[in-house]
C-alpha cells in the first residue's frame, strides 16, 4: 500500500551556495512507494492530499499543488509566474540524502537534498 509522506527539499551545495542554504526549498506532501518513487497511481486515486509549499529564508513563500500531468511533475503555486517541473522526478527516490532537480520557470535547473521524508500520521 502506498503512504503519502512529508518530503522537505532543501537547496543543496551549488557554486553560488558552496554549503547549500536550509533556509531555501520545498516541503511536499506525496504519495511514496515501497522503494521512495512518486506513485502515479496513488496521487490519481487522492490527488488532493498532494500539497506544495515553496519556502525562503525559512518563511513560507507559496503554497500550491503537486500536479501530474503530461508526463512530468509539476509543483502548481498559484500566484508563481509558472511553475517549477520535476526534473525526472518520476525515476527519483525521496529518501534522505538522496538529491533531486526542480526546473525554475526561467528554464535553471536547481538541486535539492531530500533531508526529511516521513509517512503521514493517520
Amino acid at each position: 500500500m502506498t503512504e503519502f509522506y512529508h518530503v522537505r527539499l532543501e537547496m543543496a551545495r551549488a557554486p553560488e551556495t558552496p554549503a547549500g542554504d536550509p533556509g531555501e526549498g520545498y516541503d511536499i506532501v506525496a504519495p511514496l512507494d515501497a522503494d521512495g518513487r512518486l506513485d502515479v497511481e496513488a496521487w490519481r486515486a487522492e490527488p488532493e492530499r498532494a500539497y506544495a509549499r515553496r519556502f525562503s529564508d525559512g518563511a513560507t513563500r507559496a503554497k500550491g499543488r503537486l500536479r501530474y500531468a503530461g508526463g512530468h511533475w509539476i509543483v502548481d503555486l498559484p500566484g508563481e509566474a509558472e511553475d517549477a517541473v520535476g526534473y525526472r522526478f518520476g525515476d527519483e527516490r525521496f529518501v534522505v540524502g538522496e538529491y533531486v532537480s526542480l526546473t525554475q520557470p526561467s528554464g535553471e535547473q536547481t538541486t535539492y537534498q531530500v533531508t526529511i521524508s516521513a509517512p503521514l500520521e493517520a
